[in-house]
């Protein structure tokens, strides 16, 4: 997640997403929202390259870390504490956190590194809960093939769901737990969806598992 250039020069660019698509944004903050349901009450968590907040702030999450200056500085405006670090390398120590959240994993530089980071912050049956583009599916596709005309997903590095499933179950992770949103083209989406269970028809998936 060192990418930090372009996110430091369009932060407008980046805000102005949300509005433009405010019922995709608001289906995939309810896919996340329902699986971070499942979580007991009264635990800390952070998000891991969260950029502006747009997704920590909603969801109650109170710190974690973005490499982009100009993104931090919006996410301390929505009150959110920020940790200077990268996801391959977390600032934190052993067995801090009762879960991890990731939406941005086509960011970062090495995902394996950033998942096994994320296994050693977490507590003993701790989650990780990661939101991603299914690599398989319509929107991630659309971005890949409009990728060398796209401000943030030129260098983009989407995955399928079984990538993700083997990564998880490669770092220790068990217990994994889907459920998916976005239904149709990225302009065509006017309403704001209902997550389904499972994978394979929604573009955008949450995956939560459990630290063994």
């Amino acid at each position: 997640m060192y990418r930090t250039e372009v996110f430091n020069k369009n932060v407008e660019v980046y805000e102005a997403w949300y509005d433009k698509y405010h019922e995709v944004y608001m289906s995939e903050l309810a896919a996340l929202r329902e699986q971070i349901s499942k979580l007991p009450e009264n635990i800390r968590g952070i998000e891991i390259g969260l950029g502006t907040g747009r997704f920590s702030e909603p969801l109650g999450i109170k710190e974690g870390i973005e490499p982009s200056e100009e993104m931090a500085r919006k996410a301390v405006k929505r009150g959110i504490e920020i940790m200077e670090g990268v996801a391959e390398r977390l600032p934190y120590g052993d067995m801090q956190f009762d879960f991890v959240l990731f939406v941005t994993i086509c960011h970062l530089n090495n995902i394996r590194l950033a998942i096994k980071e994320a296994h050693r912050v977490l507590k003993p049956g701790g989650a990780i809960i990661i939101g991603f583009l299914d690599k398989d599916q319509s929107i991630a596709q659309q971005y890949m093939e409009k990728r060398d005309r796209s401000t943030f997903f030129r260098n983009a590095t989407f995955y399928t769901v079984d990538r993700i499933r083997k990564l998880l179950e490669e770092n220790k992770f068990k217990n994994l737990e889907f459920n998916q949103t976005l239904f149709g083209a990225l302009d065509e989406i006017s309403t704001i969806q209902i997550p389904e269970f499972g994978y394979g028809n929604g573009s955008f998936v949450v995956v939560k598992a459990v630290k063994k």
